[in-house]
């Protein structure tokens, strides 16, 4: 029996193989690898397309994101102590970029029909020392809502998007990377749009902020062998750029098809043990991830995997179960918690096929 893979990335790099050897080759010529053309050239092209006004290349999402906390802390908008709100359901890099920036993450419990930090919760977690929010449009589903944006203001918070899972999501006609103060995306080899490896980048509409993000990543330094700050050594390389810049232009379209999917998912998995996903406004989704929910998510990963079919679990522990965060283990989260013990990632990509999904949605429809 041949498996139907997860995600087949090697398939989904074959699509475009002709334009990303001529670009990998371009690189290769022109010998400059670094803080060259080719990531001028992506800069330009991805602000442009979250309709952003500065865009800076950094090694990977992580980074993004705590290179925006500490450009925060640089120019004086928060030190150490200070408090960032983030969602409990997330992956565990959110929460690590808070910590590593020697601020104090405070989570706050999802919604669970839409899996993103609920709205209504987060005013209660707001103190003198919260200094910002950071939302994750978690699974590709925007996080953003008027409220939390209203709440920002009020309170002269700072809102911060992990954009890693979202790449081209809409709220409103305005792109997720745009709707707050700065946000971070990851170009992981597994994302909607994935580099060759790890790659990242920071979006903003602050001038200011932008600059101190560059600075930081190079070390702390704008001007060779000068350095302003203890900076990073978190670049954007010139290889990952240009292959970055190859598939952005086919993004939309492979968003397209991760939609038709998955619509067929939603319209056919029918099933009194599974819950899917609540989908308001198909242009805040981008589907990432297609996460379903099941009491019997074990028995039901076993189940599909002897069928042929390969799913994976996004996330199996919370990060305030996690070993690393072990000061937060008998915090209570139950909406997380319950998320984490029932969800299970389906294959969707922009190159599964209609045979496969179907054979997927007889196979989870068939599940005793």
């Amino acid at each position: 029996m041949e498996m139907i893979k997860f995600l087949d990335i090697q398939k989904i790099t074959q699509q475009y193989a002709p334009e990303i050897h001529d670009a990998v080759s371009r690189v290769i010529d022109a010998g400059w690898y670094l803080l060259g053309e080719e990531v001028k050239q992506f800069e330009k092209s991805y602000a442009a397309y979250t309709g952003t006004d500065y865009c800076v290349g950094v090694a990977n999402g992580l980074d993004a994101l705590r290179i925006i906390l500490r450009a925060y802390m640089e120019i004086g908008v928060m030190q150490p102590g200070d408090e960032i709100i983030v969602p409990a359901n997330t992956y565990i890099a959110s929460i690590l970029a808070v910590s590593d920036s020697g601020l104090v993450p405070v989570l706050v419990e999802p919604d669970i029909t839409t899996y993103q930090i609920d709205d209504q919760k987060i005013e209660a977690a707001i103190t003198s020392k919260t200094k910002g929010v950071m939302i994750v449009h978690l699974y590709g589903q925007c996080a953003y809502t008027d409220k939390i944006g209203n709440l920002c203001k009020q309170y002269g918070l700072k809102l911060i998007e992990d954009n890693a899972q979202a790449h081209g999501c809409k709220f409103n006609g305005k792109k997720t990377g745009a709707l707050g103060d700065a946000a971070g995306h990851s170009f992981y080899p597994g994302k909607n749009l994935g580099a060759l490896g790890d790659a990242g980048a920071v979006t903003t509409n602050d001038k200011g902020l932008g600059e101190v993000v560059r600075t930081l990543a190079n070390y702390g330094s704008s001007v060779k062998y000068r350095f302003d700050y203890q900076g990073y050594n978190s670049r954007l390389d010139e290889l990952q750029a240009a292959v970055l810049d190859v598939k952005l232009a086919h993004l939309d379209s492979e968003t397209t098809r991760r939609r038709e999917v998955a619509g067929y998912y939603l319209k056919h998995i029918i099933h009194p043990d599974i819950t899917l996903p609540v989908v308001n406004d198909w242009n805040a989704h981008v589907f990432h991830l297609f996460i379903i929910r099941s009491a019997k998510r074990d028995e039901l990963q076993h189940y599909l995997r002897e069928k042929g079919i390969q799913t994976l679990i996004h996330y199996p522990i919370p990060p305030h179960k996690q070993k690393a965060y072990s000061a937060w283990n008998d915090f209570s989260f139950p909406i997380t918690e319950k998320i984490h013990a029932e969800v299970l990632s389906l294959p969707i990509s922009a190159v599964i096929t209609d045979e496969e999904v179907k054979t997927i949605v007889d196979a989870v429809n068939a599940f005793c």
